[in-house]
């Protein structure tokens, strides 16, 4: 969290893909303002392999809503609208976003002692961020909404707990479905999903991080720990 915040601050250095991810979170975010007005928004980087995006959403939503939110951002996206950079100062700030009911933004500014504030604009939607963005919202190319996650604003469990948005984010389709393929293949490794189909081991309540071998799962413990030897 605190990675996020510093960009606040001062303009990181990205890639063009990395500055199209980015891109993508704020699409994202104006698609949810469209869909759910009254959203409220916390931080939203580019991620390794695409984007996030932390939203408190004005009633309780599930991954059910994310084709319907994916279908909002191509909208946006085919408007081709620009991104345009504004800098406020800080009551200016404080008072835009107050009026937009968007109090994690002022509690950023607030915290980062902010006395210039770097927004952008991009066909109504405005968003607090010190970039760099593509030219147009048509310059985000391939992505995929993927799933949601919980996480506490600031990652204090004492604070409001956000819906986290995940998505992909490459240049063509056909990267967007290896890396799903690549998703896909690692899941049907995953030493869980073997070690309950294979009969290797199981977790318990008593000891939740704690694997308990059976009889199968034993025999190759030993094995390896033979190996090692």
């Amino acid at each position: 969290m605190e990675k996020e915040l510093s960009e606040l601050v001062e303009t990181p250095q990205l890639s063009p893909l990395e500055t199209m991810r980015h891109s993508a979170a704020h699409v994202m975010a104006h698609a949810i303002t469209r869909l759910y007005p009254g959203a409220q928004f916390g931080v939203g980087p580019h991620i390794e392999h695409g984007f996030y995006y932390d939203v408190l959403f004005p009633q309780p939503v599930h991954e059910d809503v994310l084709p319907q939110i994916e279908t909002e951002m191509r909208k946006i996206i085919k408007e081709g609208k620009s991104f345009v950079r504004k800098v406020l100062t800080r009551a200016e700030a404080v008072d835009f976003f107050e009026k937009q009911g968007q109090g994690f933004k002022i509690e950023i500014i607030s915290d980062l002692n902010l006395q210039k504030v770097s927004i952008y604009e991009e066909g109504g939607f405005t968003d607090m961020c010190t970039g760099p963005h593509v030219a147009t919202t048509r310059d985000v190319k391939a992505f995929k909404l993927t799933h949601m996650a919980g996480a506490y604003w600031r990652g204090n469990e004492k604070n409001p707990m956000l819906t986290r948005i995940y998505g992909l984010c490459f240049d063509t389709e056909k990267e967007i479905e290896e890396h799903l393929h690549l998703l896909e293949e690692a899941k049907k490794r995953d030493h869980r999903k073997l070690g309950k189909e294979l009969d290797l081991f199981s977790f318990h309540q008593e000891a939740p991080a704690m694997p308990f071998f059976h009889a199968k799962g034993a025999v190759i413990y030993n094995q390896l720990t033979n190996l090692m030897r």
